[in-house]
């Protein structure tokens, strides 16, 4: 797999990790034991970095799995983890936190979970509106300055956050999402990543399974799923956006290639700064989505692919209203 840096001082991994959320049940039911085995088989594929977070399961279930699946297998592996999304007992989203004490009590409880220290990458899930980014980067180098984290990043964070955090302290990644149909980076996320240094992680770059062509109406998400609250997969929303998945599709086949790998393949392309961390709990669709790192689109593929899905063709938001409250604009 091609390796790229997380960041100036961060190290090299394989361009394309594996995000770790599903792995929590929020795309319906997991299974433990399947997913430590998805673990092993991509740490065998050549995959280095592993995306999980606090928040993803009702108590931190995907930084357990991943901790158990990892911890006799730490050799040139990176664990990213993230702080800030705070969740009820019951998963229900409260709000988020980037004060001091709440960052160092966070770190703690996640390494606890993850049985692993120090933390590779820990990040700012979100932003806190009400705490001064200088004050919340400066607990995490602190953390950093204790070694109980390697290198620290933010997660949907705007250009002016990200510059101000960078003058506390260097931040390694910048993880938001992007993808064919999630296009706002290139409003001023990509370039500024490139000016600072700081390797931009790219979250949902199937468009959380969309691109792939395999979702075509809400039957086709588990009751449990989480993107049945999410607009773009809800009536009209979702069959408007299938144009954008029959396009994906329609490209791929002429490449010789799999939807997934084609929008991998073309996030990938957008920059030698850019990593990519699609989730799966399938082993064939892993060695799919690892391969998609190999897979170069010439310019003329590449003009194609911005005429038939040029940026803002997505009908609806990519979260609900209360999930879009908590990200920061890209420009």
């Amino acid at each position: 797999m091609i390796q790229r840096l997380l960041g100036r001082s961060g190290p090299e991994v394989g361009a394309v990790g594996l995000g770790c959320m599903g792995l929590a049940g929020l795309y319906g039911p997991a299974d433990e034991a399947a997913s430590i085995r998805l673990i092993h088989e991509a740490l065998d594929m050549g995959v280095q970095l592993f995306d999980t977070a606090d928040a993803y399961g009702t108590d931190g279930d995907s930084e357990k799995v991943v901790g158990r699946a990892l911890a006799d297998r730490r050799d040139g592996v990176v664990i990213a983890t993230k702080f800030g999304v705070v969740r009820g007992p019951d998963g229900a989203l409260l709000g988020v936190s980037g004060r001091p004490e709440y960052v160092r009590a966070a770190c703690d409880r996640s390494l606890r979970r993850l049985g692993t220290e120090p933390i590779d990458l820990y990040y700012q899930h979100r932003v806190d509106p009400d705490v001064p980014i200088e004050e919340t980067v400066g607990a995490m180098a602190d953390l950093v300055a204790e070694g109980k984290v390697r290198w620290i990043g933010l997660s949907e964070a705007s250009p002016a956050t990200i510059r101000r955090a960078a003058s506390v302290h260097p931040i390694a990644a910048l993880q938001t999402e992007y993808s064919l149909w999630s296009r706002e980076p290139e409003s001023g996320l990509l370039s500024l990543c490139r000016e600072l240094g700081i390797a931009f992680v790219a979250y949902s770059p199937l468009g959380r399974g969309f691109l792939t062509g395999t979702i075509r109406s809400e039957d086709d998400l588990a009751e449990a799923d989480v993107r049945r609250r999410h607009p773009r997969f809800q009536g009209e929303n979702l069959r408007q956006n299938l144009r954008i998945a029959d396009a994906v599709r329609d490209l791929a086949t002429a490449k010789g290639v799999t939807p997934a790998q084609l929008a991998l393949a073309w996030v990938l392309s957008r920059g030698d700064h850019i990593l990519a961390i699609p989730g799966t709990r399938n082993p064939a669709r892993l060695r799919e989505n690892v391969e998609a790192a190999s897979i170069e689109l010439n310019p003329d593929e590449l003009e194609r692919l911005e005429a038939m899905v040029p940026a803002g063709s997505a009908a609806g938001d990519r979260y609900p209203s209360k999930g879009m409250a908590m990200v920061e604009p890209a420009s």
